[in-house]
């Protein structure tokens, strides 16, 4: 049996996605563009969406004019870290190649995306949701949903990722962002002197006593966004994977690489149509006042547009309220999620720890005559080899597995050095933040238990203070300037796992490291070395030509002279079905584009 899974189509006013735009530069000056990489002519590109345990097949065939990685943030990958789709696991998708991704989402439910992992692609696009819906035999914990919506929200520059990646290389702060998008659109013209007329926004239509799942993802570089809706409670119930006790906010702070499921009930009286809002938190500057993201929620018999000012954000630099905002997540542990077990059947506050690691980061500084940033004083080299590939034909050297348990007496320098994971052990991480921003942390594999967060420096004393019943498990978490984030984590994935900084500046200099977690028994169903591995560095000799390529030839034609393809992305989905009944899903996405777009 063969069905299509369902696309959210942006609504909006001005032309339509895929057609020709005429960007405008900072603080929505007119008539600069810009270029995007979109997916069939979409940006954000479109959903994958899929149910607990399918399996998933995206064949990727780059015509960028350089190498390509897509990796899946928060797809945990059990016991398969070859679909990652980070530089340590996987040799880049050389340009004109294509290669194929096959993975199970399994036991996980939740919202998720996907972006590109090299090079600063990420700010020029490339990035869509995903949506893994709970098998029918295990229930929501709440009502069924009227609709489903995915809300992209980004801090956006004009330049391109190329020109961006080479600031940062020199020594450049990245600065204001030209615009803050929602769905790749514009802002609203909300204030008549900051935005000009005639720019495409994101308008999302509802109908009046509905509830909505609205699946909200900060997919941008580097710039916490608060979010909120004019008038509308958002009653939090799900992030990353994890049911969350249900509370209602006016207003969340999502930080980059974080997503939220939020429900929001259509009970207001249409009298006109309401503001969607994004805006920046803990900046400094007045320009950034003028950096909003303004979309619009229409109920079908709203009355007239929106109108007044837009509903008040936090203090802007009220890091306080932000803390106690993540503090008072937690996670809901009697709602079942991809098992009929309840989420808190895995007692983690009673497991004894095996291995400590107070992780300190610090501002970008001059190593070895260029940029680095570092983690407990290592600023993270990539191997010409993937670490995988290093460990399956036993190349030595590639690696050492000395990362310090917290910053040593030495100078920083930059260096290959992994975390030695212990299998099925449980890791204790502090983050302790030394910079002068908020920066997010993500763990590819695995979701993490948030157990505290402080202002200060963390001693063994905090752990009186941690949550050891209910705190959330996610796959990013925010750490404040100046304060900490301490996290739990059962090492049950065996594999070689990226632990990165989300925001794209601080990760390309350097901020990442991986935990290779070995299990000592033989696992016959491990995945082996794929058939299609593409091979790099030391073992370049083993890789042959494509001799097959994948025929385009049948892909919608793209006439606009500004369009240039960039992408052809063909993704099929196969679901397991009762047992070893299996049945088939096909998606297919024809094209992965650049084109200019009118964001401001």
């Amino acid at each position: 049996m063969a069905m299509a899974p369902t696309f959210y189509k942006n609504k909006t006013r001005g032309p339509s996605p895929g057609q020709n735009r005429r960007p405008s530069s900072c603080f929505f000056r007119s008539h600069v563009t810009t270029s995007v990489i979109g997916i069939n002519g979409q940006f954000p590109g479109p959903i994958l969406n899929v149910t607990t345990n399918w399996n998933v097949v995206v064949n990727v065939k780059n015509d960028l004019d350089e190498p390509l990685l897509l990796t899946w943030n928060g797809v945990q990958h059990r016991k398969n870290s070859w679909q990652d789709g980070v530089l340590g696991t996987n040799c880049p998708i050389p340009a004109g190649w294509n290669w194929t991704y096959q993975f199970q989402v399994k036991d996980q439910i939740g919202s998720f995306f996907y972006f590109p992992s090299l090079d600063f692609q990420r700010a020029a696009g490339g990035y869509g949701g995903i949506i893994i819906n709970n098998r029918d035999v295990i229930p929501l914990p709440f009502a069924v949903p009227d609709g489903d919506i995915t809300i992209f929200i980004s801090d956006w520059y004009t330049k391109s990722h190329k020109k961006l990646r080479k600031d940062v290389e020199n020594g450049v702060d990245l600065g204001v962002p030209d615009g803050i998008l929602i769905n790749g659109l514009g802002p609203y013209r909300y204030d008549a002197a900051i935005v000009p007329d005639g720019i495409p926004y994101q308008l999302i239509n509802v109908e009046p006593g509905k509830t909505y799942r609205l699946r909200v993802h900060n997919v941008g570089i580097s710039t916490s966004l608060n979010f909120r809706i004019q008038n509308h409670n958002l009653l939090l119930v799900e992030t990353e994977g994890s049911y969350t006790v249900q509370q209602n906010y006016t207003n969340m702070d999502i930080h980059v690489g974080q997503s939220f499921s939020f429900l929001v009930t259509t009970d207001q009286n249409a009298s006109s149509d309401y503001y969607i809002v994004a805006s920046p938190r803990f900046v400094n500057s007045s320009e950034w006042n003028k950096v909003t993201g303004v979309a619009i929620l229409h109920y079908s018999n709203s009355l007239g547009p929106a109108s007044g000012p837009l509903p008040d954000p936090p203090n802007a630099y009220d890091t306080y309220f932000s803390m106690n905002q993540a503090r008072s997540i937690r996670w809901n542990v009697s709602a079942g999620a991809a098992r009929p077990n309840p989420q808190g059947s895995f007692k983690y506050g009673q497991i004894t720890v095996t291995d400590v690691y107070v992780i300190l980061n610090r501002p970008a500084e001059l190593i070895e005559g260029k940029w680095r940033t570092t983690l407990n004083g290592i600023s993270y080299l990539p191997p010409s080899t993937p670490l995988m590939l290093a460990q399956q034909f036993n190349i030595p050297g590639a690696y050492k597995l000395d990362f310090p348990y917290k910053l040593m007496s030495r100078a920083p320098k930059v260096d290959t050095s992994l975390i030695n994971g212990t299998y099925k052990g449980f890791m204790e991480i502090i983050f302790q933040n030394n910079d002068t921003t908020v920066q997010s942390y993500h763990m590819d594999g695995y979701a993490f238990f948030v157990v505290g967060m402080d202002f200060g420096v963390w001693t063994e004393n905090s752990r009186g203070t941690y949550n050891k019943w209910d705190g959330v498990a996610r796959s990013t978490t925010q750490v404040f300037p100046g304060a900490w984030t301490a996290i739990l984590v059962y090492l049950d994935n065996a594999g070689i796992w990226n632990l990165r900084a989300e925001n794209l500046d601080t990760w390309y200099l350097g901020q990442e490291v991986y935990v290779n977690v070995i299990n000592p028994e033989i696992d016959k169903s491990a995945p082996l070395l794929p058939d299609n591995a593409i091979y790099c560095g030391l073992l370049s000799s083993l890789q042959k030509d494509q001799a097959q390529r994948i025929n385009f030839s049948g892909a919608p034609s793209v006439v606009d002279a500004s369009i240039t393809v960039l992408l052809a992305f063909v993704i099929a989905l196969f679901s397991y079905l009762i047992r070893h009944c299996v049945g088939w899903v096909l998606m297919v996405v024809n094209e992965m584009n650049i084109f200019s777009w009118n964001l401001f």
